[in-house]
């Protein structure tokens, strides 16, 4: 490694978070299944629809978090890095509460849902989520102090 040229800053999370989405997007492909099927049967079209949407939120604001934060790791190597990724990352938490309040209150009272099924389907994302998340980092072979350069052993002369 050439002394004069920056250090690679690229966080060694990056992997984890993408490997939390791609397990996290199959998960979540099952329980669209799962819980469309079981709506259907229960509820009938509302319910399937209400599945549908259901995991389709929680879907999406779980992948919000992990993807606004590989999206502010891209900044790494920059010296507003910090600035940039507290940016991102909060933008994204604000992205997910504004549609969250306006999905509540849009589908709030639609004759076209069953609630009962819309309510466990988030839940179920949000559930299978936190499993995911639990498990990949759990399962993820990162290191205590990661990111950092040891300094070069001394030399006898």
């Amino acid at each position: 490694m050439n002394a004069d040229a920056p250090a690679d800053r690229t966080p060694t999370s990056n992997p984890v978070l993408r490997r939390a989405l791609t397990w996290g997007g199959l998960l979540a492909a099952v329980i669209l299944v799962v819980s469309s099927v079981l709506g259907l049967i229960f509820a009938g079209v509302p319910g399937l629809v209400s599945a549908l949407i259901g995991t389709v939120m929680a879907v999406l604001f779980m992948g919000i978090t992990s993807a606004s934060i590989l999206l502010a790791n891209r900044y790494a190597n920059s010296d507003l890095f910090v600035g940039i990724f507290f940016g991102v990352v909060l933008g994204g938490w604000l992205v997910k509460f504004i549609v969250f309040i306006v999905l509540v209150v849009v589908l709030r009272g639609v004759d076209w849902l069953d609630p009962t099924v819309l309510f466990l389907s988030i839940v179920a994302g949000v559930l299978a989520s936190l499993v995911v998340d639990v498990l990949v980092v759990a399962r993820s072979r990162l290191p205590y102090a990661s990111d950092v350069e040891l300094p070069k052993a001394p030399t006898e002369d």
